[in-house]
């Protein structure tokens, strides 16, 4: 049995299960009784109920067992981001090596959330952790690639933010009429052009 925290009177929260891809994990709790939402968070999840909440004594044996498909998806980038210069001063990296460090990882899209379709993708290599802005922007262009933290990012839409810039993706919208680009669990590439 997990341990929760009531969210009124139809809704749960708790800690999110190490080993448990994010996928798998919704997957699982879609199938409790009464399920009609989930939200997943970097280390939280709230699931919610059309009634009190039921909670399986085994409550993430499908998710262990499950064969959930994860894609793998290539974003062309260009790396001329507003913040390049500023990271490359303070990692002690040139240009040249924050994009090779960027582009040599595979990011697993961890959360998502701040906006819709906002993939936080987990993954970034140690060299490239920084801190978010001191001061956000009130203004970041949709597809620009930050980082911050232990993650990178492509902001989906026009919107504020705080996230050190050092690109953009090229030839795609990371949400349209059919919504999120990107969902959980999935493998992530850029690929410099």
């Amino acid at each position: 049995m997990i341990e929760w925290v009531a969210l009124g009177e139809r809704a749960i929260r708790f800690a999110r299960p190490a080993g448990v891809s994010p996928r798998a994990l919704v997957s699982a709790i879609r199938a409790w009784p009464g399920v009609i939402d989930v939200v997943v968070a970097r280390e939280d999840v709230a699931a919610y109920f059309a009634g009190p909440p039921r909670v399986p004594a085994d409550p993430f044996a499908a998710a262990l067992e499950a064969d959930v498909q994860h894609r793998a998806v290539v974003l062309h980038a260009r790396y001329d981001g507003e913040d390049l210069d500023a990271v490359a001063a303070s990692t002690g990296l040139s240009r040249d090596e924050i994009i090779r460090c960027h582009v040599a990882a595979t990011y697993t899209v961890d959360a998502i959330g701040f906006q819709p379709g906002f993939a936080y993708l987990a993954g970034l290599d140690r060299a490239l952790a920084l801190p978010r802005r001191a001061t956000p922007r009130a203004r970041v262009r949709a597809g620009s690639i930050g980082i911050a933290g232990d993650a990178t990012c492509v902001y989906p839409f026009d919107s504020p933010g705080g996230w050190n810039l050092i690109g953009h993706v090229v030839d795609v919208q990371m949400f349209g009429e059919r919504g999120s680009l990107l969902a959980l669990g999935d493998s992530v590439r850029f690929e410099p052009c």
